[in-house]
């Protein structure tokens, strides 16, 4: 199996343990890719620096490639697949932080993502088994957890700097979204498991 995007390792490790076959992990990011490589290592899972746009493996070299939020080309998933194999993967929804939107027009939108890599698999032959979407409301305890969050995943908001230019605009959505409970955002994720039949 493949781990596309596999960031510090952590999820993919706990997947492995007990594990017998064959395990990758790509990481394109060089702050992450080190790190994946020393807690994958122990677990015999090889850890390969390479981007998921581009994927340096043999056609056909996996049964199963699990992606969780890494960006994907239906193309290339299709042809390291083995016939028979499945694509599962977890994405960012349309809906992502929607409430943060008016602050931050400049946010990544992630818009028809869904749709988009659906019609990609479908075109490259697979069946598409699940393809749905779920929004959560989250609580965060305060502007600090929300920055910090913003600053492990810089594409949410290209160019943030919550100490320079969006320090008005944190407080400004700070003071008209804080509840009791927090900061309430939405959160929403999108799975789909797919097969490549032919």
């Amino acid at each position: 199996m493949l781990d596309l995007g596999t960031g510090a390792g952590e999820l993919f490790a706990e997947l492995c343990a007990g594990y017998h076959g064959r395990a990758i992990a790509s990481e394109p990011w060089a702050v992450n890719a080190p790190i994946a490589k020393r807690r994958l290592s122990r677990l015999e899972v090889e850890v390969v620096r390479a981007h998921s746009l581009r994927l340096p493996f043999q056609s056909g070299a996996f049964d199963l490639v699990l992606d969780r939020h890494e960006e994907l080309d239906p193309d290339e998933v299709h042809r390291v697949l083995r016939r028979g194999g499945s694509l599962l993967t977890q994405q960012i929804g349309q809906n992502e932080w929607e409430e943060l939107r008016p602050f931050f027009p400049r946010m990544q939108d992630f818009g028809l993502l869904l749709d988009r890599y659906v019609s990609g698999l479908r075109q490259r032959g697979m069946t598409v088994r699940v393809a749905k979407t779920h929004d959560i409301r989250s609580a965060y305890r305060g502007l600090g957890e929300l920055v910090y969050l913003l600053c492990i995943s810089p594409w949410t908001i290209p160019d943030s700097d919550p100490l320079g230019k969006d320090l008005a605009a944190l407080l400004h959505a700070e003071d008209r979204l804080a509840a009791r409970r927090g900061l309430i955002l939405t959160e929403s994720r999108f799975i789909i498991e797919a097969r490549k039949t032919t």
